[in-house]
C-alpha cells in the first residue's frame, strides 16, 4: 500500500473537517471558539475531537496550572539568537517538541519575534534580536522543527508589542512600509515556512486607515495574515486581550483565550442569530480550530511520535550546554581567556550573580528547571585542583531574601504560617498551614471566602536590625506586633496579571532592633484576587534580611580575595527585579554598586575576568578597562558548567551580538518605548537596532554581530554571482537553471576565510547590503545574509550565502506592492556590522 503524501494529509483532514462542520450545532461551533479553561479548548467526543493543550514557552515548556513537574530551562531567547545558528535552533526546536509532548501540550506559546526595538523594553530578554532578518531565519528554523515533531508554534505578538507600559491600551503608530519591511518581517517567514498559531497582541495598531485593537483588526488579520499570506492556521487572543464581539469576530480572530467566559459565547451566538455576524464567519473559524487539532493529533489523527526525555537525562543536559556555551559573547580579551587550568590554583569568584546567578527572566517565559549548576559548581568542575574563594561584594536587589522557613512558626508553635479563610464578615471558613513563606501563591476554591489571613512568628537571632518585609496584592491590613504599617482599600483584578505586578509586588519594610534574640507577630489580611479566567486566588510575598556586612564591607571582602588569587572572575548582572514581562526598565545602568565592584576587583587583581548575566543591554563604563570579558546572557539549568567551558575553552564561546550593546544611554537611538497620550510612534521608521546606530553616526561600546570568540580569522575574498531564472515549465525540484539557488535567490555570496590561529575555531560570516542613496528612506547598511562556518587551526574555507531577493526590494506604498529598484548594490562582508573588511557590487537592471 502506498504511504500517504502530504496532499492526501490534507485533502482528508479537509473531509474531516467538512463532516464535522455539517455535524455541529452553531452554539458547538462557538463554543469551540473559546478556551474551555485557562489552558485548553473544548473537545467534542461524536465528532472525534479530544481538548488541544496549550503551555508558556520558549526556554521550556510549563504545562497547565497543575503541572508541578519541572521543565527544561534553555537559555533566554537573545542567548540562543547569539548563537546565529539556525541548526542549533532547529535542534532546541526538537527539544522543546519533546518536552511538550512529555507534559501532555500541543500548542507552544512561543516564539516572540517581536523585534528589541528599544534596550529598555522589559521583554528584551524573551525576544531575538533586533534585526528583523536575523530574527525570521532563527525563528523559522525553531518553528519548523518544532512543528516535524507534531507541536505547534504560536508566534507572538502580532504586531507592534516592542514594550510592556501600558501593553494592554497604547495603540502602535507605525507607517506602513516599516511595518512591511521591518515588523511584518519576521511574521511573513515564519508564516511562508507554514506556522500553525498566530498570537494577536495586546496593544491596538493603526493601519490602513484602521485604528483597532490586534484581536479586532480586520486589515491586519484578515487583510494581511490570512487572504494575503496565505496563513491557514489559528489566530489566538493574547490571554484576556478580547473586549468585544462582533468587532473581533468579524475582525479575523480566531480563538479566545483563556476560558470560560469572555466575549463570545452566548453573546457571538445571538449576533450570529440576529444577523451581525455571517455564520461562514464561524465556519471559518472552527475550521481552522479543527485544522491546528488534526496537526497535532487532537482531531481524527494520531501525535506524531517523538522522543520525551527527562530534562536532567545526559543527553539534554549536554544540548542545553553546548547551547548555552557557544551563545556567550567574548566582548574583550587581551589574551588571558581561555585560562589554563593548570596555572590557576587560587580562583576569586565575585559577585552575586556569581553567589545567585540570574537564569531567566520572568513573566510567561518562566519555567521551573530540574537544577541550576552554579559558577562555583562548574568551575570546580573544570578546575579540579583549584582553591575556589566565593564572595558576594554586596547586594544588588531592593528587596530582601524570601523568609526562610526555619524562622517561622504559628501562633500555636507549629512550623509554617497560619493562613485563616475569611468570608465577607470575617468569620473563618477554612486554615491550613502554608509550610514555604517566601513568594506565597494558592488558588482558592471556595466563592464565600473574600480574604485570608496569615499570622506567623518570625524568630530573630543576633545582635543588630532586622528587616521584615511583606508585600501583599491588593486591598490589605498588616500588622506587625499588633500594629499596623499598611493599609489599603485598592480591590485589583486581573490587571495584576496583565502588567505582572503580582509577581513583584510593592513591600513595607518594618526593621526591627534586636539584642540577642527577638520575634516579631506578622499578620497580614489580603484580598482574595478575582482575576477573571486566571482564577481566584491569594497573594503575597514574605522576605526578611538579617543583619550582616555592608557593602562596603563586602567591597573590601571582594577586594581581598581577588589579591590573593591567581584571577579573579566578577559575575554581575541584572536579577528578577530588572528584566521582566509586565515592566519595562527605567535604566540600563546596572543595579548597585557592581561598576565600582569590578573596577575595585580589576585594581586588585590585574588578571580578571568580567561576566555579564544578563538578558538586555546594561552600560558597563569599565569595559575597555578590563582585560577580559564575557558577556553570559540568562543561561538557564546548565549555566555554571557552560560557564566553566567558556573560560577553559573546552567550547568556544562563539556568540555574536544580536543587539547593539550601547556605551551610554545617551546615545541609543530609541532610548524608551514609554507611550505619549496613548501612542507608541515609531519615528525611527526603518532604522531598527544597528541601522539607527549607523544613520545617527554613533558610536555603541559593542556593534550588532560583534563576538571575538577565541579564533583569529583573514577575510580572503568575496565573490558574486547573479540568481538565475529557473526554464518555464521546469519542475522546481529538477534543478535546471537553478544549480544550488532557491528561485527566491537574487544573488549569492561567496566568502573565503582563513583560521589564522592555532586552535579550531567558529566563525558567523556576516552580509550586509547598501544602495546608492537614491533612496533617504532606505537604511545606510541592512543585514542580507549570514552563515556559521567552523574551520580547523590554519585552514581556509568557502561558505556560500544566498541572498534572497527580498533583502533587495523595498515595499511601494503607492502600489501596495513589492518592488525591486534598479541600481548598483555594494555588497558587505564580515564579522559585525562595522568590520566589514571584504565588499562588491551586484547589479540590478
Amino acid at each position: 500500500m502506498a504511504t500517504p503524501t502530504a496532499a492526501d494529509t490534507r485533502t482528508e483532514a479537509a473531509e474531516q473537517i467538512q463532516t464535522a462542520l455539517d455535524e455541529l450545532t452553531l452554539v458547538e461551533k462557538v463554543r469551540l471558539l473559546t478556551g474551555a479553561s485557562t489552558w485548553s479548548l473544548h473537545a467534542i467526543d461524536r465528532i472525534g475531537l479530544t481538548p488541544v493543550t496549550l503551555s508558556d514557552g520558549p526556554i521550556g515548556v510549563r504545562g497547565v496550572s497543575d503541572d508541578e513537574r519541572p521543565s527544561v530551562q534553555l537559555p533566554a531567547p537573545s542567548a540562543t539568537a547569539a548563537t546565529w545558528d539556525v541548526d542549533l535552533l532547529a535542534r532546541l526546536g526538537r527539544l522543546i517538541a519533546g518536552e511538550a509532548r512529555r507534559k501532555g501540550v500541543d500548542v507552544v506559546l512561543a516564539p516572540v519575534v517581536n523585534l528589541q526595538r528599544t534596550p529598555a523594553g522589559g521583554r528584551h530578554f524573551e525576544c531575538l534580536a533586533e534585526d528583523p532578518h536575523l530574527t525570521a531565519e532563527l525563528a523559522a528554523s525553531f518553528v519548523s522543527a518544532l512543528q516535524d515533531a507534531g507541536v505547534a508554534a504560536s508566534v507572538k505578538h502580532f504586531v507592534g508589542n516592542e514594550q510592556e507600559t501600558e501593553r494592554t491600551t497604547y495603540v502602535s503608530r507605525i507607517d506602513e512600509r516599516t511595518l512591511r519591511e521591518v515588523y511584518f518581517a519576521p511574521f511573513e517567514a515564519i508564516v511562508e515556512a507554514g506556522a500553525w498559531s498566530v498570537m494577536a497582541a495586546y496593544n491596538g495598531v493603526a493601519l490602513d486607515g484602521v485604528e483597532s485593537t490586534a484581536t479586532a483588526h480586520g486589515p491586519l488579520l484578515n487583510g494581511v495574515l490570512k487572504d494575503e499570506w496565505g496563513f491557514d492556521g489559528v489566530v489566538v487572543s493574547d490571554w484576556l486581550a478580547t473586549k468585544d464581539t462582533v468587532a473581533s469576530a468579524d475582525g479575523g480572530l480566531d480563538l479566545v483565550m483563556p476560558g470560560p467566559g469572555g466575549p463570545w459565547d452566548a453573546a457571538l451566538v445571538a449576533a450570529v442569530e440576529r444577523g451581525d455576524v455571517d455564520e461562514s464567519v464561524i465556519d471559518d473559524k472552527v475550521a481552522r480550530i479543527l485544522r491546528l487539532a488534526h496537526r497535532v493529533g487532537a482531531f481524527a489523527s494520531e501525535p506524531v511520535e517523538v522522543a520525551t526525555p527527562e530534562p536532567d537525562e545526559p543527553g539534554v543536559r549536554d544540548l542545553v550546554r553546548e547551547a548555552t556555551a557557544r551563545s556567550i559573547v567574548v566582548l574583550a580579551n587581551d589574551g588571558l581567556l581561555p585560562l589554563d587550568p593548570r596555572a590557576v590554583p587560587r580562583v576569586a569568584l565575585v559577585g552575586a550573580n556569581a553567589v545567585e546567578p540570574f537564569v531567566q527572566g520572568g513573566g510567561s517565559a518562566f519555567v521551573r528547571p530540574p537544577h541550576v549548576v552554579s559558577p562555583l559548581e562548574g568551575l570546580s568542575r573544570v578546575l579540579p585542583g583549584a582553591e575556589i574563594a566565593l564572595v558576594r561584594g554586596g547586594v544588588t536587589e531592593r528587596r530582601a531574601p524570601v523568609l526562610p522557613a526555619v524562622l517561622v512558626t504559628t501562633p500555636r508553635g507549629a512550623r509554617g504560617i497560619l493562613a485563616e479563610f475569611l468570608d465577607v464578615d470575617g468569620n473563618v471558613r477554612e486554615e491550613r498551614v502554608i509550610l514555604d513563606p517566601g513568594e506565597v501563591w494558592f488558588p482558592i476554591e471556595d466563592a464565600a471566602v473574600a480574604a485570608v489571613r496569615f499570622t506567623a512568628d518570625v524568630a530573630l537571632h543576633g545582635d543588630g536590625t532586622h528587616v521584615v518585609e511583606v508585600g501583599p496584592v491588593g486591598a490589605h491590613e498588616l500588622r506587625i506586633d499588633g500594629e499596623v504599617v499598611s493599609r489599603s482599600t485598592h480591590v485589583v483584578g486581573s490587571e495584576v496579571v496583565l502588567d505582572s505586578s503580582y509577581s513583584d509586588p510593592a513591600t513595607t519594610e518594618t526593621p526591627v532592633a534586636v539584642i540577642g534574640e527577638g520575634s516579631v507577630r506578622v499578620t497580614l489580611d489580603a484580598q482574595v484576587v478575582d482575576a477573571d479566567a486566571f482564577g481566584r486566588f491569594v497573594r503575597v510575598h514574605l522576605r526578611y534580611r538579617a543583619p550582616g556586612a555592608s557593602v562596603d564591607d563586602e567591597l573590601v571582602e571582594a577586594e581581598d580575595a581577588a589579591r590573593a588569587a591567581d584571577v579573579a572572575i566578577v559575575v554581575v548582572g541584572t536579577n528578577p527585579e530588572t528584566e521582566s514581562e509586565g515592566w519595562d526598565r527605567p535604566s540600563l545602568a546596572l543595579p548597585g554598586r557592581q561598576d565600582e565592584l569590578v573596577r575595585r576587583v580589576v585594581a586588585a587583581n590585574p588578571r580578571t575576568v568580567v561576566v555579564v548575566n544578563a538578558g538586555a543591554p546594561v552600560i558597563l563604563p569599565w569595559l575597555d578597562e578590563v582585560p577580559a570579558a564575557l558577556w553570559w546572557w540568562l543561561p538557564g539549568q546548565e549555566a555554571g558548567d557552560a560557564l566553566a567551558d567558556a573560560l577553559v575553552g573546552a567550547i568556544e564561546p562563539s556568540g555574536r551580538l544580536p543587539w547593539t550593546l550601547p556605551a551610554a544611554e545617551a546615545d541609543v537611538p530609541v532610548p524608551n518605548g514609554l507611550p505619549r497620550d496613548g501612542y507608541v510612534d515609531y519615528a525611527e521608521g526603518l532604522d531598527v537596532g544597528h541601522r539607527g546606530w549607523d544613520r545617527l553616526d554613533r558610536t555603541p561600546a559593542r556593534e550588532f554581530g560583534f563576538g571575538l570568540g577565541y579564533a583569529q580569522w583573514r577575510y580572503d575574498r568575496l565573490e558574486l554571482e547573479a540568481g538565475r531564472t529557473r526554464p518555464a515549465g521546469t519542475p522546481a525540484d529538477s534543478g535546471e537553471g537553478t544549480g544550488t539557488w532557491n528561485e527566491a535567490d537574487e544573488a549569492i555570496a561567496r566568502v573565503t576565510l582563513t583560521n589564522t590561529s592555532d586552535r579550531t575555531g567558529r566563525e558567523v560570516v556576516q552580509i550586509y547590503l547598501s544602495a546608492d542613496g537614491s533612496d533617504p528612506l532606505r537604511p545606510l547598511r541592512w543585514l542580507a545574509g549570514f552563515a556559521v562556518v567552523d574551520v580547523a587551526a590554519g585552514s581556509t574555507a568557502t561558505v556560500e550565502i544566498p541572498l534572497r531577493r527580498r533583502r533587495f526590494e523595498v515595499w511601494s506604498t503607492d502600489t501596495s506592492s513589492w518592488t525591486l529598484p534598479a541600481g548598483p548594490y555594494v555588497v558587505h562582508a564580515g564579522r559585525s556590522s562595522r568590520d566589514l573588511p571584504l565588499a562588491a557590487t551586484h547589479i540590478i537592471h
